[in-house]
């Protein structure tokens, strides 16, 4: 039996001044269709007033828009960096309004806040403490995530948004809300590794910047990540052990070497997949 592709629309919500921002989430499921379309029978189509809306009257701007891209979406996507924008009528700004919506309506939603700098000259107040009030009041009511860079944004954005779809998109729904063309994907197994291994990812993956050292010096070798050294001792069964858990997240797609000589390594998106799996089953266990 053959079935058609998921597909899953993404909504990405912002104010005016995030357009890069904008481009990275594209770009960022685009390459998430190109890595695990096939794979997860899935394909994310992102959605946006500015290529899915069209000219029309007899109703408030921001309800049109709703009408015409919100509604048919199945995540939202929404970053704010300076200003919180421009109020509806019936909300602070279209952006706080399609969030509403898209909560409202029981859909899961990304929130993102940049903290990237800005010529304080360049910010408008009002626009500024609403935005912070909006922020005081997401944080009351969830999760939201942060970043300081456009590099940051781009790798946590990429790692989140698998998860999402993993949570979201992948499990059998069994009638509810799942159409007969939909394919329900469950997520793919978690490999077989070693203890070390799996006991060095998870730290790796709650590292803050996912990053794996190996450092050579006159006292010995050293393994680190998320502020612990897991060569506790130098001795040469304990070094070979971690060691060859570092060579098995490598061999194994989980971590990659960042090009400076063996030294430094971070988690694929791939690893941080699996140490939430991991983490999962510590828990449940």
């Amino acid at each position: 039996m053959s079935y058609r592709a998921k597909v899953v629309k993404v909504m990405i919500a912002s104010p005016s001044d995030v357009a890069a921002e904008r481009q990275t989430i594209r770009n960022v499921i685009q390459e998430w269709n190109s890595t695990h379309s096939e794979d997860k029978n899935i394909v994310l189509m992102p959605i946006g007033w500015e290529s899915h809306s069209a000219p029309s009257l007899g109703g408030r701007p921001q309800a049109i828009l709703n009408k015409q891209v919100l509604a048919g979406c199945d995540l939202l996507i929404a970053v704010f960096w300076t200003k919180l924008g421009t109020p509806t009528g019936k909300a602070a700004s279209g952006t706080v309004e399609e969030i509403e919506e898209h909560i409202k309506a029981n859909k899961p939603a990304m929130i993102y806040f940049s903290s990237v700098p800005v010529r304080a000259d360049s910010i408008d107040e009002e626009q500024y403490r609403a935005l912070k009030d909006f922020k005081e009041k997401m944080g009351k009511r969830g999760l939201y995530s942060e970043y300081e860079t456009q590099e940051d944004f781009r790798t946590t954005v990429s790692r989140q948004l698998a998860q999402t779809v993993i949570r979201h998109f992948t499990s059998n729904k069994n009638g509810n809300g799942q159409s007969a063309d939909d394919v329900a994907i469950a997520p793919p197994p978690v490999p077989d590794i070693s203890e070390p291994a799996m006991q060095l990812l998870i730290e790796a993956a709650q590292d803050n910047r996912g990053m794996v050292l190996r450092i050579h010096s006159t006292a010995g070798v050293f393994i680190q990540t998320n502020g612990r050294n897991l060569v506790e001792s130098d001795d040469p069964r304990t070094r070979a052990r971690w060691e060859g858990a570092l060579k098995e997240l490598q061999s194994s797609g989980l971590l990659e070497d960042r090009g400076y000589k063996g030294e430094v390594f971070s988690v694929t998106d791939e690893g941080y997949r699996v140490a939430d799996l991991l983490r999962e089953r510590q828990t449940v266990a």
